[in-house]
């Protein structure tokens, strides 16, 4: 399991009423409160667009969005009541869904990968290559509800302006072809479009390179709206969210060396260019 997929023997797809419910909510309250989207989305200080997503059930609200919505509302109990029932997402792996929460109104986000082109940045025929090799196989429905979760993610890069995004990805990564080399064309050709963005930064980490700091493996990290840290890691069937300062400062600091040792922007898309040729 990589990135939140759900395995066959792990949580099944389920329905997003609870999300719709709940946004709807907040939605009711908004308006009985005579404020706009944009006028609450200033009070709670997150984006009139994740309002809006939150409201119409397509995002998890964030714990801190349900303080600050509270705090604009009346202080009720009723948001902050029903956010534990919110807690299981289709598509998501459970070990993964805090680290997702966390990840929708993070104000840095940093990710190296060895393994495979990081969630964010897939593309959908990516994306089914790896729901399609899942073991045990993945229903349809599965891999449906999994494709929609990180599409759904993916919309971050956008509607997060304000969001630094750092990617560090092996070069290996293309070498590998997943998919074919159809589906390689096409990946490279979103990671040069997503490069594009002002507050996206790619680097490809090199074939050879005699001095690596991230040969321990994946590293993410991420800077939440109150400048606390937190760092992910990943295994086959389990995920760890950790907050432990000394632990977060040691994948700060080999995160900061990799950015050093890796190709730099303007050579990443150098080679990115160079090898959508060769295809």
């Amino acid at each position: 399991m990589v990135d939140g997929v759900v395995g066959a023997g792990g949580s099944e797809p389920e329905s997003s009423d609870s999300l719709r419910t709940f946004g709807a909510v907040v939605q009711a309250l908004r308006e009985h409160a005579r404020l706009s989207r944009e006028e609450f989305a200033d009070l709670v200080r997150f984006s009139k667009h994740t309002v809006a997503s939150v409201e119409l059930g397509r995002r998890m609200p964030d714990p801190t969005f349900v303080d600050r919505a509270e705090e604009v509302l009346g202080n009720t109990g009723v948001l902050r009541k029903a956010l534990p029932t919110l807690a299981r997402q289709p598509g998501l792996a459970a070990w993964f869904r805090r680290w997702a929460r966390l990840e929708a109104t993070a104000i840095t986000l940093y990710t190296y990968e060895c393994r495979l082109i990081p969630g964010l940045l897939q593309t959908e025929a990516y994306a089914r290559q790896l729901f399609a090799d899942e073991l045990p196989p993945l229903e349809d429905e599965q891999i449906e509800a999994q494709w929609a979760a990180r599409a759904e993610r993916q919309r971050l890069l956008r509607e997060r302006p304000n969001t630094a995004f750092s990617f560090i990805i092996e070069e290996q990564l293309l070498l590998r072809h997943t998919g074919g080399r159809e589906t390689t064309r096409e990946l490279i050709d979103h990671l040069l479009e997503v490069s594009e963005l002002r507050n996206v930064e790619i680097q490809i980490m090199p074939l050879e390179r005699e001095s690596h700091a991230g040969l321990h493996g994946p590293i993410r990290l991420l800077e939440t709206p109150e400048n606390q840290w937190f760092a992910y890691n990943e295994g086959q069937l389990s995920g760890q969210l950790i907050s432990d300062r000394k632990v977060v400062s040691v994948l700060q600091q080999r995160y900061a060396r990799m950015r050093s040792q890796a190709l730099t922007i303007p050579d990443s898309l150098s080679l990115l260019q160079r090898m959508r040729g060769d295809l």
